[in-house]
């Protein structure tokens, strides 16, 4: 074989691979335009965004403020006489309110947490 028979079967596959590779991007922008198009419709199809005269307003007295208030955790009731209590017994808060609403301060020089960075007294 000639070096020319060479080079025009090697010219040949990477004609191929070119034609390949174009034919697979078109493929692949077509699927994109495609996905745009599906969204267009499907974002035509929903329900109009709301004007502002239907957004909701403040009420009459103004705005609402949070009430901040000292939890403290709510013990547990023992089951007398059996081995547990069932759930059905337990009641729904976890917490209640705390006959001193004054906030905890820390000392001074105490971090209040593990590593926080306090001298280190105990």
């Amino acid at each position: 074989m000639s070096t020319a028979t060479f080079v025009l079967a090697a010219t040949s596959s990477e004609v191929l691979n070119v034609i390949a590779a174009f034919v697979g991007g078109l493929f692949i922008a077509g699927a994109l335009v495609w996905a745009v198009q599906l969204g267009m419709r499907v974002r035509d199809r929903e329900l109009p965004r709301p004007k502002a005269e239907e957004q909701p307003h403040l009420p009459d007295t103004g705005p609402v403020h949070e009430v901040r208030e000292v939890r403290e955790p709510d013990e547990v009731p023992h089951a007398t006489g059996r081995e547990r209590l069932l759930p059905h017994e337990l009641h729904h808060a976890g917490s209640r309110r705390s006959e001193d609403q004054h906030r905890k301060r820390w000392l001074p020089g105490k971090s209040g947490s593990f590593g926080g960075g306090g001298i280190g007294n105990a």
